[in-house]
């Protein structure tokens, strides 16, 4: 029997604030804060607490495209297309020290689990590891031969995983600073790499569509997954280790039950290409990223962060600007840039089953609306023996 995902996937609520495509999300340890980064060189820090300002950050010079926060929650790490990783103090001053870490744009940002450094990715073909507190370059991997799109710590601090144009997963030590492993399986460039939380194994994602998830002890392919129809962008694993999301350029976002190998959920939300996704670190929201297609420059003003949530039940249907489900929730989107937050579990209140007028009522604001009934899902992952 299938392992049911804890809630149905929904959204919570909305912010705005970008003025332009998102382009990387990343949650606080503490759940108190969301990190969002875009191609207007902007980074904003939003308060999960409602009614709470966020906070705009300015001082990238170039499209940001990486955010991640320190496990203390102290700090905030950026990577931009002006070849600058920044670390900020995600406080009302925002106050930044800056790191002139490659000769190309930086794609990727991400720190160790003790905090003590972080590394970096970027299209000068480079993965670069460095001490957070005293500010300082500690050692380069350099056996890539395309750009390196992504690069991760392991669970554990021991090894680096990275993902790169030249088609190519790599596993590293990070002591010996040697390449264990390579995974040659993808057939077009690797966009992002993530490890499972157990450490074990790594997830990637590719152009060619697909989302390949090997063990790093015996480097065996565990799963194979050919569910979108075009380039996989961005994955994260549900802090069980027993689900994966997926964020593509076909706009759509894909929950994969890991335990079964089979897909549990499609959702339309975005009328772009979906360009990010993270859960949080409890597991109870995870927030996409993206961009409208048919966006006009005079619409880009107010990008818009959205959490809603719904009752229990498999047929929830999205939409390009909305979704009803069965327990009759309706949200909007308008013509713009946007990042999208999906929640499983908060302590605010549920809208009754009853009403669409409800739901209308309260986003009256909201200019467009879809109401799509439910169309089901018939996609399976491939679990290889």
């Amino acid at each position: 029997m299938a392992s049911p995902y804890p809630e149905d996937p929904s959204l919570e609520r909305h912010f705005k604030g970008h003025r332009d495509a998102v382009t990387c999300v990343d949650f606080s340890f503490n759940m108190k804060q969301l990190a969002s980064g875009s191609m207007d060189s902007c980074l904003m820090v939003w308060h999960m607490k409602p009614q709470s300002r966020a906070y705009r950050f300015t001082g990238h010079k170039d499209a940001v495209t990486c955010v991640n926060f320190s496990p203390s929650g102290h700090l905030l790490a950026s990577g931009s297309r002006d070849k600058t990783v920044r670390i900020w103090v995600p406080n009302i001053k925002g106050e930044s020290t800056v790191f002139r870490a490659h000769t190309a744009t930086v794609r990727s940002v991400h720190f160790c689990s003790d905090g003590q450094s972080f590394v970096t990715a970027s299209d000068d073909k480079t993965i670069k590891v460095w001490s957070t507190h005293r500010q300082k370059f500690l050692f380069s991997l350099s056996q890539h031969i395309n750009w390196v799109r992504c690069a991760k710590f392991s669970p554990d601090g021991r090894l680096i995983v990275s993902a790169s144009d030249d088609k190519t997963v790599k596993l590293w030590d990070k002591t010996s600073r040697e390449c264990v492993h390579s995974y040659c399986e993808h057939g077009g460039f690797v966009t992002y790499v993530d490890f499972h939380p157990s450490g074990t194994c790594v997830a990637a994602a590719g152009m060619d569509n697909t989302v390949k998830v090997w063990d790093v002890r015996t480097h065996r392919l565990l799963q194979h997954y050919q569910l979108h129809s075009a380039a996989v962008n961005a994955l994260s694993f549900h802090p069980s280790g027993n689900y994966l999301v997926t964020a593509s350029s076909d706009s759509t976002l894909k929950i994969l039950d890991l335990m079964e190998g089979r897909l549990l959920y499609t959702l339309h939300g975005h009328q772009g290409p979906a360009t990010t996704v993270a859960f949080s670190r409890t597991g109870e929201y995870f927030a996409s990223g993206g961009s409208d297609e048919q966006v006009s420059k005079k619409w880009s003003e107010a990008s818009q962060l959205i959490l809603m949530r719904t009752e229990q039940g498999p047929d929830v249907s999205w939409g390009p600007v909305g979704w009803v489900s069965s327990a009759s929730l309706v949200a909007f989107s308008r013509p713009e840039a946007w990042i999208m937050s999906w929640g499983a579990q908060t302590q605010g209140s549920w809208l009754p089953r009853a009403s669409v007028l409800q739901a209308l009522t309260l986003w009256q604001h909201l200019k467009s609306l879809i109401a799509q009934t439910s169309m089901g899902w018939k996609e399976s992952g491939l679990l290889l023996p």
